[in-house]
């Protein structure tokens, strides 16, 4: 196997996250027992054989991947990938495909899907993603990948199978539907992308940004540009009930020794051990 990008990896119970995000340099995220990813700032080889992705914006580090993904699965006589944007980026994004096909001289086949904050997005019989809006300096999204079930209504519990059975054959719906969040990824955002949606707090495994870290770096103007500081990861500190937290998109202008030693002496303990900073 080609390994000809920086990747580091995680098991959480039986999910694998497999990622790497430095700001302004690359972003690309997969969980494979789910069959899908996050952001196209870079291919791995490893990455190509999953089929779905979603991109929370259209900023390079994010998305300059997406023709070199889409060629390979074509080259190596894949099915056409599905990809799910901002619906205000996708006609820009069909041009710059087109622009590329051009270039290229080989047909850049995908299947791209616009989405907006709210939508629930039917994955498979047993998943399901939910868009929620974040806040950056261009249309942004978060994504949250639901576990979904069908359990019996309480109504009918002391019902034995046969009488189950027969109301079912009625056109008695006795189930319904159960949502439990397995991840939530929010790409770029403002603090507001943590509280946008109160299920981003409690997935299993949360993936969002912590782009600077620093006393002296004005939180404002980190805000106004669409970022996060740890302390914004403090002020919620008692919010997380994430098993698993990933930090990333550090600032290049930063050494990463320096981010961990700041999140050793600053988060408080329950934190901690629940908290992975990548970079």
């Amino acid at each position: 196997m080609l390994e000809n990008l920086p990747l580091q990896s995680i098991k959480h119970k039986a999910l694998t996250i497999e990622g790497y995000s430095r700001a302004a340099v690359q972003s690309y995220w997969r969980v494979p027992e789910l069959k899908l990813g996050f952001e196209l700032g870079g291919s791995p080889w490893a990455f190509m054989g999953t089929s779905t992705f979603f991109v929370s914006h259209a900023h390079l580090d994010h998305l300059a991947a997406m023709p070199v993904y889409v060629a390979r699965r074509r080259m190596m006589k894949m099915e056409p990938p599905t990809i799910y944007l901002p619906e205000e980026v996708v006609e820009n994004v069909e041009k710059m495909l087109r622009a590329w096909q051009r270039l290229d001289r080989g047909r850049m086949d995908c299947e791209i899907v616009p989405v907006k904050d709210g939508d629930l997005i039917d994955l498979s019989r047993e998943h399901k993603v939910r868009v929620f809006k974040t806040k950056h300096t261009v249309p942004s999204v978060g994504y949250i990948v639901y576990d979904s079930r069908r359990k019996l209504k309480s109504e009918f519990t002391g019902l034995t199978g046969a009488e189950i059975r027969d109301l079912r054959f009625s056109g008695t719906d006795v189930t319904h539907e159960t949502l439990t969040p397995l991840v939530a990824f929010t790409g770029d955002t403002a603090p507001a992308g943590l509280d946008a949606h109160p299920d981003v707090l409690k997935a299993e495994v949360l993936i969002t940004e912590m782009t600077f870290f620093r006393p002296e770096h004005r939180k404002e103007k980190i805000h106004k540009f669409g970022h996060m500081h740890l302390d914004d990861i403090l002020d919620r500190a008692e919010k997380f009930e994430n098993e698993l937290i990933i930090l990333s998109h550090l600032s290049t202008r930063t050494h990463e020794a320096q981010a961990k030693q700041a999140l050793r002496q600053r988060l408080p303990k329950e934190l901690q051990d629940r908290i992975q900073l990548w970079c």
